[in-house]
């Protein structure tokens, strides 16, 4: 029999949005997991708002609609809050009900500044690797360490020289280049000065960016530590001792590291540490890596484990969208940095927690 194919509204829904989601569906552990981080972050979000006032957007649904950002690859927050508008997942994973207006995309814009200066990013961070730890997902014994060049949301065409002479920019042309030499000591980008115009190697373009510094433990594959710098030569290593000064306990530690890192000040500012350093050799012949750790067990699982942290760096770039920065300046670049790299613990550790139910 035919169905009937009458378009009539209905005035009214008795089904929540608790009941639409499937029990068994993925968001919810993830939901979970940032409920947790953000209920112990409530004393902070308690001292960034006065007591007096309009009562602003949450903190914690912004955040949450953030979190969503990252997931779903979204690509702005204007797409973001359209998605929200008629997603009723999104709605759910936020907090809104059916009924309740999303706010303006410039909501994300006013309320930077203030996530920016209580270091939200960094806290929710801690919160989720202290999760992490509670539920022995994380060693604190052996770690790996990589840096991976971020591009900046700014042409090379506004790569000009500082004091302000060079070839004139009109009638779309930007001038010629060729004879010129440019470098970071005369030159810098007028829409974001913070970036830094570097090269990965000889046969690449140089293009302006930032870096991302990831500090992975190798248990479970988590990030315990995350920050975001200006691109230059030694920014990965100094990078990696203040992450690992930071995120160290107690007992000597192993560092795995590609063969960027195996110079003689990092191996000795490791050893005075007392980490040891698990660094792949740059040249057999004139390594700085002690030859007694190259035939230990420890130095081969390290070795082992330190593909892993490019899969971080994938879902970084690629579902996080940090492949292209969409954001200015070193602070606001490394709070999505550190952002980011809390909402890939998320997704990690809800699926640790899925394989093993």
């Amino acid at each position: 029999m035919r169905g009937d194919n009458r378009q009539q509204r209905q005035t009214f829904s008795y089904v929540g949005l608790e009941e639409r989601i499937p029990a068994d569906h993925p968001i919810r552990g993830i939901r979970k997991l940032v409920e947790q981080a953000l209920k112990r972050l409530w004393p902070d979000f308690e001292q960034m708002y006065s007591q007096r006032g309009r009562p602003s957007i949450a903190p914690e649904k912004l955040l949450r609609a953030l979190v969503l950002q990252l997931l779903y690859s979204v690509r702005s927050e204007r797409q973001l809050m359209e998605r929200m508008d008629y997603d009723l997942l999104f709605r759910w994973f936020v907090g809104l009900e059916i009924d309740d207006p999303v706010w303006d995309a410039s909501t994300f814009s006013k309320n930077r500044a203030r996530l920016l200066d209580g270091a939200v990013s960094q806290r929710f961070l801690a919160e989720i690797v202290a999760l992490a730890r509670r539920e022995e997902l994380v060693s604190d014994e052996h770690f790996t360490v990589d840096g991976t060049l971020l591009e900046a949301w700014a042409s090379v065409k506004s790569y000009r020289p500082k004091d302000g002479d060079g070839p004139p920019v009109g009638g779309g042309t930007w001038g010629e280049f060729k004879g010129e030499k440019r470098s970071n000591a005369t030159h810098q980008s007028t829409t974001d000065p913070d970036s830094r115009l570097y090269r990965k190697s000889k046969h690449k373009e140089p293009k302006l960016g930032y870096f991302g510094h990831v500090l992975m433990d190798n248990r479970c594959k988590l990030v315990v530590q995350a920050c975001a710098t200006r691109a230059d030569g030694y920014a990965e290593r100094e990078a990696a001792i203040a992450m690992l000064t930071r995120a160290r306990r107690q007992g000597q530690p192993t560092l795995a590291a590609d063969k960027a890192f195996d110079t003689r000040d990092m191996v000795a500012a490791l050893q005075e540490l007392k980490v040891e350093p698990h660094i792949a050799q740059k040249v057999p012949q004139q390594t700085a890596v002690p030859r007694r750790l190259l035939r230990t067990r420890r130095y081969k699982i390290s070795k082992a484990c330190r593909k892993h942290i490019e899969q971080i760096f994938g879902w970084l770039k690629a579902p996080g969208r940090l492949a292209k920065l969409h954001h200015r300046g070193r602070d606001k670049v490394n709070w999505i940095v550190v952002f980011a790299a809390a909402t890939y613990n998320v997704v990690r550790i809800a699926r640790l927690r899925m394989s093993a139910a």
